[in-house]
């Protein structure tokens, strides 16, 4: 059986040295493009596979991302929001295609997460999902920053962290799908989901919906706004109080998908009709958003551009390389929840 090729026979059959070699096959700009294109075609010919464990002992590197979903107990008995795991797919082939290995774990956020990855070469760099609570989760993002760990993370509009995140502009979402509900005639419309600093996203799309009230002339009514967690229950729970104090509400803009199938489900129960007398709206289409009766208009954010961005803006920074954030425009989704 013959052996593996070597770093040395390409360099034998290329005319250059070993070390040569290591340059060109890491992308080294030590090395002019034409020698680079010749060693890559020998080792492509004589099936030449890095040896990453090899490599990464040379360079420190592991050359590996983690991406840490934190749990939320407001969801459900999985605790992971079905939004962040839409957006798996992109970050795993945005990290295959920059030949880097993703690690994917799951963290209460009480843990000590963010001493465990880079200190440990576990990983070069780490993406963060999911938080529940902003102001805590802060703390520790602080932390990762003295340490001077490489990261970016999904979400909070943020300006202390601006050069981190990838976030969608809420405040233009939630504006966007209020409008739309005002444009088709609603007059009474309600919010349903947390609006603090704990909740920098929901707070974000609470201004948009006040901000589109007063754009069309209608009262902002605090009455009309209860406060709800990111899950189905709650929806349904915050939807029931808010039609019991107010009869007359003919419209409802859910912070998220989530609470706005709990929101149909109450509407329903209650004896109306989803659409033709109460619009629903939500925010982040996950995939069931399609799939409700009525479908569930709502507010897209780009998963698959988000994913890349990520990815993307974490190896900037690893290589030492000037960052900024990035800001995904929304889009808004319409169906027949809204009439």
């Amino acid at each position: 059986m013959r052996n593996k090729a070597t770093s040395f026979d390409i360099a034998y059959h290329a005319g250059v040295s070993q070390s040569t070699v290591s340059r060109a096959l890491s992308g080294s700009p030590l090395v002019s493009e034409a020698t680079r294109q010749r060693i890559q075609a020998i080792a492509k010919e004589l099936n030449y596979k890095v040896d990453k464990n090899a490599s990464n002992l040379r360079t420190q590197s592991s050359h590996t991302i983690a991406l840490l979903l934190f749990e939320d107990a407001a969801i459900d008995e999985s605790n992971i929001n079905p939004f962040y795991l839409s957006m798996l797919g992109s970050i795993t082939k945005a990290c295959a295609n920059a030949g880097y290995d993703l690690l994917v774990s799951f963290q209460e956020m009480k843990g000590d997460w963010h001493a465990e990855y880079e200190d440990c070469h576990k990983a070069d760099g780490l993406i963060l999902l999911g938080y529940g609570d902003y102001l805590a989760y802060k703390k520790k993002l602080n932390q990762l920053i003295e340490q001077e760990t490489h990261f970016v993370l999904w979400g909070a509009d943020d300006k202390e962290l601006s050069a981190t995140s990838v976030r969608c502009d809420n405040q233009q979402g939630g504006f966007e799908i209020t409008q739309h509900l005002i444009e088709r005639g609603r007059k009474k419309i309600g919010f349903i989901g947390e609006a603090t600093e704990a909740t920098p996203e929901l707070l974000a799309r609470y201004n948009g919906y006040c901000k589109a009230l007063k754009a069309g002339n209608l009262a902002s009514d605090k009455s009309m706004h209860i406060d709800a967690k990111i899950n189905e229950i709650s929806g349904y729970e915050a939807t029931k109080t808010l039609l019991e104090n107010h009869k007359d509400i003919d419209g409802i803009v859910a912070a998220c998908d989530l609470m706005a199938i709990g929101a149909m489900r109450a509407i329903t129960d209650l004896g109306y009709t989803v659409g033709e007398e109460i619009a629903v709206v939500g925010y982040d289409d996950i995939s069931v958003a399609q799939f409700t009766n009525p479908p569930l208009s709502t507010v897209r954010q780009d998963t698959t551009l988000a994913g890349q961005l990520m990815v993307k803006n974490l190896i900037e920074r690893i290589q030492g390389k000037p960052t900024s954030g990035s800001i995904i425009e929304p889009q808004l989704v319409i169906r027949e929840s809204c009439g």
